[in-house]
């Protein structure tokens, strides 16, 4: 059985809890002065206060409404490559599949198949004789509730016994449980031991998690240090939180050498297209402040929106500064005020975006409150 078929991470929380405050402790990072970076301002761009601002004429695009590409009226959004310049393409042909060879695991194939009955008898029958990947199956069966009743206290058994025999999904559930002290007595010690038996055995999740413990334990360089092998392995196996740890080392270790930290934006640019808003949000920064390669407004901006409509406050705030710098974008009062109004309303302060929220006109702010009351997180 594969050692990663049910990963649990420790949650983004604690990736910035632990390493982002030990980062942060020991090396000054290179995007902490995270403000939008002005550009010298085209002779056609007029200032956004006064409400001198030129928008593009677009059908159906008044009244907040979005332009016919999907973003917001009087926008030009960027060049590319459309979907349906696309469509007639003639795709390549796919890879011939390998054929497998290796042993067939019927218990996991039923599993898969959602026979979860058939699963459970088969693994069972196994388990009872010492098979390691069985008891795996059984314990998470358990736990889901599927093909038998839920069973935390059984699971915590059989994940156990498949730990012990050396199953590094087993290993990496079963630290977790004695991380946490939930149906096993609580046990940091063996719960590291497990943890990092799973990580050295190649478990994704428990190469990240192993990594933070290090982090935790060894503050200052020396834990980043440490931890970066694995960090890295998780990255490369696609966890998106250690993609971004990964991004973030490269970037603010000085000896780092220079190929890896040529690679930084690549590994921010996988976490981001992954999902986790934290990197979405400092892919934006990066590349308006020219981090880790060179500028571009106009992706930065797309990112920056990207994270800031999946709710994450700061991006909302510095995708304000972008619509009144005119970075990546034609400069917009009612959309800037309307980011610096849901920021403000999640509690965090801007002076310079409150000066500017002041000096625009009330009908602008009556609109931009309107927009966030209207405001739905993608």
């Amino acid at each position: 059985m594969p050692s990663n078929r049910f990963p649990r991470l420790i949650p983004h929380g604690l990736l910035v809890t632990l390493f982002v405050s030990a980062l942060s402790s020991s090396l000054a990072l290179a995007q902490v002065d995270s403000t939008a970076v002005t550009r010298p301002v085209e002779p056609e761009v007029q200032p956004m206060k006064k409400e001198r601002v030129e928008t593009q004429a677009v059908p159906g695009g008044a009244n907040g409404e979005t332009n016919p590409s999907g973003g917001p009226a009087g926008i030009v959004p960027s060049g590319g490559v459309e979907l349906y310049q696309r469509m007639g393409a003639t795709l390549p042909p796919a890879p011939p599949e390998k054929a497998y060879s290796g042993p067939i695991d019927e218990a996991y194939g039923a599993y898969q198949r959602g026979l979860y009955v058939t699963a459970l008898d088969k693994a069972l029958t196994r388990a009872g004789t010492g098979d390691a990947a069985a008891q795996t199956l059984v314990a998470e069966m358990m736990t889901k509730g599927l093909g038998i009743k839920r069973d935390a206290k059984g699971a915590a058994f059989w994940y156990q016994k498949a730990a012990q025999g050396g199953d590094p999904a087993a290993m990496f559930q079963y630290a977790l449980l004695l991380m946490t002290g939930r149906d096993v007595p609580h046990d940091k010690r063996k719960a590291d031991e497990f943890m990092r038996k799973a990580a050295e055995a190649g478990n994704s999740s428990a190469q990240f998690n192993w990594a933070q413990i290090v982090v935790s334990d060894n503050p200052g360089e020396k834990g980043l240090h440490l931890a970066l092998p694995f960090y890295e392995k998780s990255a490369e196996q696609g966890v998106a939180d250690a993609q971004y740890a990964v991004a973030q080392l490269y970037v603010a270790l000085k000896d780092v050498p220079r190929e890896k930290k040529a690679r930084a934006r690549e590994w921010l640019e996988r976490a981001a297209k992954a999902g986790f808003d934290t990197a979405q949000l400092d892919m934006g920064v990066w590349l308006v402040n020219g981090v880790g390669g060179e500028r571009d407004y106009d992706k930065g901006f797309e990112w920056m929106r990207v994270a800031a409509y999946r709710g994450n406050v700061v991006a909302q705030n510095k995708l304000a500064h972008l619509y009144i710098n005119a970075l990546g974008t034609r400069p917009d009062p009612v959309e800037a005020a309307k980011w610096y109004v849901l920021s403000r309303r999640a509690g965090l302060q801007d002076p310079a975006l409150e000066d500017f929220y002041l000096g625009i006109n009330e009908e602008t702010q009556k609109k931009a409150i309107d927009a966030a009351n209207k405001f739905r997180r993608r």
